[in-house]
């Protein structure tokens, strides 16, 4: 008689896209033609896949509309998470407090609405996640049960798109961006109770990349040597810095790639 799995390891297999079940379910949504879709089942939520997934109780999830709540009711339904390898990227606003207090309220509202809009477009089409906006601050991860197993990868080009996207390379940005990528072993689940339960990533993977986003420059994206590493970049001829970080024992090597630099991944 087979042995029971633990929560936790049916948890890995999902993050880490093993789960045979998951698999089936992924291969019957797929060949459903609409788009976009659940990032974890493939669930679709455009016309007319969402009209069946509608009779089946399903649509896009309230607290994070690139989830369904087929599988946000299901993850309730067994609470917990795993630790696995992510790949984390956040992305700050360089210069905010000078923004808000030369623009209006209503103006100001309004530019960081179409930050998070177009955060949250370019992380999507490289198939990570949103996990939340703060303030100023779009914070995206990269599972292997979502992006695959190139994760660190689509985390580095999503950065290098979204300063694009936000006017760098132009005279002007019409928002100035900075950029953090770090990649290693972090809790993924829901984390929280009852009515607080949110899924997240939590650990030191997280706490660096925002650390490094706090060190890059408007334009620059702070790759740790470990995201480069897995992502295959090509380090050659970018400038390596070795970082003290607030709060972490450890300094933390990492290398900045100016917009442009993303063409030197290696193949």
């Amino acid at each position: 008689m087979p042995r029971k799995q633990s929560p936790e390891q049916t948890w890995r297999e999902a993050l880490t896209g093993e789960m045979d079940g998951l698999k089936r379910v992924q291969s019957i949504f797929k060949r459903i033609p609409s788009g976009p879709r659940c990032k974890l089942c493939y669930a679709p939520f455009g016309k007319p896949g969402s009209l069946l997934i509608r009779v089946l109780g399903g649509k896009p999830a309230v607290f994070n509309r690139r989830l369904c709540s087929l599988c946000v009711k299901s993850a309730h339904k067994h609470p917990g998470g795993a630790e696995v390898e992510i790949s984390v990227l956040f992305a700050d606003v360089r210069g905010s407090m000078a923004l808000a207090e030369h623009a209006q309220p209503g103006e100001y509202g309004q530019l960081l609405a179409r930050f998070y809009g177009t955060a949250a477009r370019v992380v999507d089409r490289w198939d990570g996640i949103v996990d939340k906006f703060v303030g100023d601050e779009a914070v995206a991860l990269f599972i292997p049960g979502l992006a695959g197993q190139d994760h660190a990868a689509d985390a580095v080009a999503a950065a290098h798109e979204l300063l694009e996207a936000t006017g760098h390379g132009e005279a002007t940005p019409w928002l100035p961006v900075g950029v953090g990528i770090h990649t290693g072993v972090s809790f993924v689940g829901f984390v929280g109770e009852e009515d607080a339960l949110d899924f997240t990533a939590v650990g030191d993977t997280v706490n660096t990349a925002a650390r490094l986003c706090k060190e890059a420059g408007p334009g620059e994206v702070l790759v740790s040597e470990a995201a480069a590493a897995a992502a295959g970049v090509d380090t050659s001829g970018l400038e390596h810095r070795v970082l003290e970080l607030r709060g972490r024992e450890q300094a933390v090597g990492a290398w900045v790639q100016p917009l442009g630099a993303a063409a030197t991944t290696a193949a």
